[in-house]
């Protein structure tokens, strides 16, 4: 219930958290050990094109609509738990049989057809270097595969979120982090070819869908859902997820398009797509750890609610959900915004990575940064309409964001290059964000208390007066030494101190609840 929501919140971005962490370990070895180059060029691009499907199909249509099904089918008729359970197994083994045939026949496709997809969709602007174009085609059909397992493997989570088990499926990600650092780390003692830390890290890619994978069917096997094997066939629950997945197709997987539209546009310059992933990795991680926790653990709670008739229940849900969300993420979006550069120069330079790359990266980052919010609240305002199986609006919004972010990317990129794809990005998302809480308050679905109105104002308050400090100080964090223990400590201790600050500000001002982060302090305390 909404009393226990921080502390699923918590569960959920502590697990993305260590996963990112990680993630970043990762980059900052592959930055050193391939840099802007060809080959990283290669890589991010390709690796984009199969992680696209997987968040298109799998975490976006696919899982939006399977995971309000399945938590209807948990709660049962009349309450009865055990009918309950029989039914969403069986409903969980008719969706495996049939999500499963449809992926190994598309995956065969794709595989006969690569050179065209990678002609055509893929890297277009790689049609005039050879070398690059071969190798993204080697590349791309090594790691395609890996779209089949992160598909199942969306499912086996939204199966276990729905149980409101929420740690194995959150924690399962870093298997990817652990897999392509292993890798970089041999790859960087042993000096090998870039050419080939490309191939071999694309294997590790495919390596850590199947790890994944493996996990998660022992874990819901561990809570009795495992099922058997069953020849596909069109049940009426099924008929109803592919119905509800149409729409869904683009609402669910909306930034993934857009980055890809972007990813299209940047192969005209080069290096362009290595810079946007440097700096989308950072922005990935206020929007992974908190909105994929918001994402996570609101829908089924929000669908559960629904299925009882709870109706205060479900506004409590949603209007804690969005404190939650812009406390954590306007801090972050402020730090990006003012010193981008000071936090891309500490975690990427060395090796091939110059203060060049440091710049253009810096750019782009507070670029991304300035949508950060949106993008946030994008989680929390779409399952408001996915719990009520309204997939429709979500849809038509999302498609104005899609020619919001294209009009805007081909407008800004031949002015500010790289910068303004980005930039097309984040002004995308504020549309959809704003068109979502518009139509949700005409509903009345949705309707902020004086509480939570107060409690935000508050937030923005805070943050803006933490935005002015590190303002003052950003030219010196800029100009600091370059040893990295010195940037190390001096751009650590003003992050830390500015959320310090910002924290501080925040429960002074009613911004955030003491009462209501108490249990979550005191739990951390416990295991300190």
């Amino acid at each position: 219930m909404a009393s226990g929501l921080i502390g699923k919140f918590a569960t959920v971005g502590g697990a993305t958290m260590a996963s990112r962490v990680i993630g970043f370990v990762r980059e900052a070895m592959m930055a050193a050990a391939l840099g802007t180059g060809p080959v990283a060029d290669v890589f991010y691009t390709c690796f984009r094109f199969p992680n696209l499907f997987r968040r298109l199909f799998a975490e976006g249509a696919f899982n939006i609509a399977f995971v309000p099904l399945f938590a209807k089918e948990l709660e049962g008729e009349g309450g009865d738990k055990e009918s309950g359970e029989d039914a969403a197994r069986a409903f969980a083994r008719d969706v495996f049989a049939v999500l499963a045939s449809w992926l190994i026949v598309l995956t065969v496709l794709a595989l006969l057809t690569m050179p065209w997809l990678v002609a055509t969709v893929v890297a277009p602007g790689f049609n005039d270097t050879p070398e690059k174009f071969d190798l993204a085609v080697t590349m791309t059909r090594i790691m395609f595969p890996y779209l089949l397992c992160m598909s199942l493997v969306a499912m086996f989570s939204g199966i276990l979120n729905s149980l409101r088990r929420y740690f194995l499926a959150a924690i399962v990600p870093v298997l990817l982090n652990v897999i392509l650092v292993s890798i970089l780390t041999v790859a960087i003692w042993f000096d090998w070819p870039e050419r080939q830390v490309g191939i071999v890290l694309a294997f590790g890619v495919l390596a850590s869908g199947v790890v994944q994978l493996a996990a998660l069917w022992f874990g819901i096997k561990r809570e009795g859902m495992a099922f058997a094997l069953a020849a596909p066939k069109l049940t009426a629950p099924v008929k109803r997820l592919l119905v509800l997945m149409g729409p869904g197709l683009l609402t669910g997987g909306v930034l993934q398009i857009n980055l890809l539209v972007g990813t299209i546009i940047a192969t005209a310059q080069d290096g362009a797509n290595a810079l946007l992933n440097y700096a989308d990795r950072l922005n990935q991680l206020p929007l992974g750890v908190i909105g994929i926790a918001v994402g996570v653990v609101l829908l089924p709670e929000l669908s559960r609610a629904l299925k009882a008739g709870d109706a205060a229940e479900a506004q409590k849900l949603q209007n804690r959900s969005l404190e939650f969300a812009l406390a954590l993420t306007l801090p972050a979006a402020v730090g990006f915004i003012v010193i981008p550069d000071a936090i891309v120069s500490l975690l990427y330079e060395r090796g091939a990575f110059d203060a060049t790359a440091t710049r253009n990266t810096a750019m782009a980052l507070a670029a991304f940064a300035t949508g950060l919010p949106a993008y946030v609240a994008i989680k929390v305002f779409q399952p408001v309409f996915f719990a009520r199986e309204d997939m429709k609006t979500p849809f038509r919004l999302s498609v104005l964001m899609v020619v919001v972010n294209i009009a805007a990317s081909l407008l800004m990129f031949p002015i500010i290059g790289h910068g303004g794809i980005a930039l097309a990005t984040s002004i995308s998302a504020w549309v959809n964000v704003i068109g979502l809480a518009a139509i949700a308050w005409t509903r009345g679905e949705f309707r902020p208390t004086s509480t939570t109105l107060r409690r935000l104002t508050g937030l923005l308050v805070s943050a803006g007066v933490m935005g002015l400090g590190l303002w003052l100080i950003r030219d010196w964090l800029t100009d600091l030494d370059a040893i990295f223990l010195i940037r190390l400590a001096a751009v650590g201790g003003t992050i830390a101190v500015a959320a310090l600050a910002y924290f501080a500000i925040a429960f002074a001002s009613g911004g955030l609840s003491k009462d209501e982060f108490a249990p979550l302090l005191r739990r951390f305390g416990k295991r300190a």
